[in-house]
């Protein structure tokens, strides 16, 4: 725990000081000096519409990365552990994986609405491919060897599941759900400009239309914070399911 306070706060002493120069050289107008902004989002913690921003977002971004994973993961074990199935869904994965998909965005608010619904699968859409990709490349890269051992000892295809395919693919899907949070949180800025009323994103861009330049640092740091939070937690589940990985550096 030491070290990862310690990793942040250099990581906020060279920002601070970049931001400060940058604030300096701009006369801390459109962008303000650092410890105003600090201390607006100071203020900002101990006001109630700020959780609830905070907590829409998290709400949003949360439920979409499991959605993206509850998906991508089981598809990507399939595809990569079968090859008639692979040869059948990888031509339509990797067609349409370089689409920008957030240009789907007005079709999802169409047919999802404008609630919370069409923002969650905006974003599970968009991680999701990125789970499915890597799970599907880290069982399709395993050596056939170990197939071979698990049969010779009597596995049955269960075992194979749970002692090879399982084993070897939950590192990857936890790489690219580690990796997405920073692009679930950049989707999730995006989907809250619109037809929304709470969440960080719509309070970055309403204080940006009002010229209110210390409420929309204190979104975009807030944003930050649930970024960095996702990504932890992210790490944190990695390193608690795949011990083995970690067992010979300790």
């Amino acid at each position: 725990m030491v070290k990862y306070l310690l990793r942040y706060f250099a990581v906020f002493m060279v920002l601070g000081l970049l931001w400060k120069g940058a604030a300096l050289l701009t006369g801390g107008e459109v962008l303000p000096h650092p410890e105003d902004a600090f201390a607006a989002f100071g203020r900002a913690l101990g006001t109630k519409p700020f959780w609830i921003d905070f907590a829409s977002s998290s709400y949003r971004a949360v439920t979409a990365m499991a959605l993206a994973w509850g998906v991508a993961f089981p598809l990507g074990l399939v595809m990569g552990s079968s090859k008639r199935v692979d040869g059948i869904l990888a031509p339509f994965v990797f067609l349409t994986y370089p689409i920008p998909k957030i240009v789907l965005l007005p079709v999802f608010l169409l047919l999802f609405g404008l609630g919370d619904l069409s923002k969650i699968c905006m974003i599970a859409l968009i991680l999701g491919y990125q789970v499915l990709v890597t799970t599907r490349d880290g069982v399709r890269a395993i050596h056939p060897k170990y197939y071979d051992s698990i049969r010779s000892l009597g596995g049955t295809p269960r075992h194979i599941l749970l002692e090879v395919l399982v084993p070897a693919a939950l590192p990857h899907g936890f790489t690219a759900l580690r990796l997405g949070t920073g692009v679930a949180v950049a989707v999730l800025f995006f989907v809250e400009s619109f037809a929304t009323q709470h969440g960080l994103g719509y309070r970055i861009m309403d204080a940006w239309g009002r010229m209110d330049y210390l409420n929309m640092f204190t979104g975009i740091l807030g944003m930050s914070l649930l970024g960095a939070v996702l990504y932890e937690a992210a790490n944190f589940l990695e390193k608690h399911i795949c011990r083995w990985m970690t067992a010979g550096h300790k």
